[in-house]
């Protein structure tokens, strides 16, 4: 009986003359081997990255997480006390990584996989940033939907003639929730806006550091944005709970402690309908396969000496399994038939 198996693309570069390193979340390695005596082969550097510093599952606590560097655990440089964010460490690592590569080897090529744990729960980010969105979403889900479908017809995302979905059975219209249900959920809206917009920040500066290296224009940059769609996971009216203690009870105490969501303590997340307004156009939303809105991420892709047109809209269908055989066109590299002695199943 021989053992078919697909080589993972950070293994083939790294055969291929690439340094590879991957940071943040890790969703990979089974449960029952994320200890100390491993096995380590399904681990990130198990499966071809030199470097690993981020997380082993599919959410943590951004200013207490559960670090690992390659297969060591780590304790966060600081406390949340002192400023300490997990996106903001990784982005700092990463920029050491790419710093020691350039000056060990500035010619060789080098593979980043970069993961932010943003914007899956616990949507935890600086109450700074929170405050840059206070009202932006006051007038609630229904109108938010109406006008990212027609930012979206303007920018040529969607067809011109299209027709917009009517919300599902089960979400509330906003104008039905009470005044303090509405600036309760108001609220968790700017929360996930402020952590989309740090996560975009620390993504930013990474790619300002590659830029600073000379090494922008001839840099492949693919960024997929999202998670399955928006997550409706937390139910009607979101998740707002003290880690020390559990979903806080009553809208009431809800509202006491809303300015600090974001924050170290709490383990929150926006409500469902937030959700489906943010994937619009589509129904749907993240575990509900049956719609496109719980399938389709956007995927930007850059590379400046590349492509020629930034900002060009491409209508073609994707998926992620393309992405493997597109790099590795792009470096020009062939999939190997075999690794480690296994047969591979060919790339689709």
């Amino acid at each position: 009986m021989r053992r078919w198996t697909s080589s993972g693309i950070a293994k083939v570069l790294s055969e291929s003359g690439y340094n590879t390193a991957a940071f943040g979340k890790w969703h990979n390695t089974p449960v029952w081997e994320i200890n100390p005596a491993g096995p380590f082969d399904r681990w990130p550097t198990g499966e071809g990255f030199d470097y690993f510093y981020g997380f082993l599952s599919a959410f943590d606590s951004q200013y207490t997480p559960r670090l690992y560097r390659d297969t060591t655990p780590v304790e966060p440089a600081k406390s949340a006390a002192k400023g300490y964010h997990l996106e903001a460490d990784m982005t700092d690592d990463a920029i050491h990584w790419l710093h020691r590569h350039d000056a060990a080897a500035p010619d060789k090529p080098f593979f980043v996989y970069f993961a932010t744990p943003g914007t899956h729960t616990p949507h935890h980010v600086p109450l700074d940033w929170v405050a840059k969105f206070k009202g932006k979403f006051d007038e609630g889900w229904d109108k938010l939907r109406d006008e990212n479908f027609e930012r979206e017809k303007k920018l040529g995302v969607i067809p011109a003639n299209a027709k917009l979905t009517s919300r599902p059975e089960g979400l509330a219209a906003w104008d039905s929730l009470s005044p303090d249900q509405k600036k309760l959920l108001a609220h968790q809206a700017e929360v996930y806006a402020a952590y989309t917009a740090y996560t975009d920040y620390q993504i930013g500066r990474l790619l300002q550091a590659i830029k600073d290296e000379g090494k922008s224009d001839n840099t492949l940059v693919i960024e997929i944005f999202g998670d399955n769609g928006g997550s409706a996971e937390d139910g009607p009216t979101g998740y707002d709970a003290r880690q020390i203690n559990g979903q806080i009870k009553g809208l009431p105490a809800r509202l006491q402690e809303e300015e600090q969501f974001g924050g170290e303590l709490y383990m929150n997340a926006t409500a469902a309908p937030w959700a489906w307004a943010f994937s619009t156009p589509f129904p749907g939303t993240k575990a509900d396969a049956s719609h496109l809105g719980g399938t389709r991420d956007p995927m930007v892709i850059a590379w400046p000496s590349r492509i020629k047109n930034p900002g060009g809209l491409r209508s073609q269908f994707g998926h992620l399994n393309d992405i493997a055989p597109t790099v590795y066109e792009a470096a020009g590299i062939q999939a190997p038939a075999v690794v480690d002695g296994v047969p591979q199943t060919p790339l689709e």
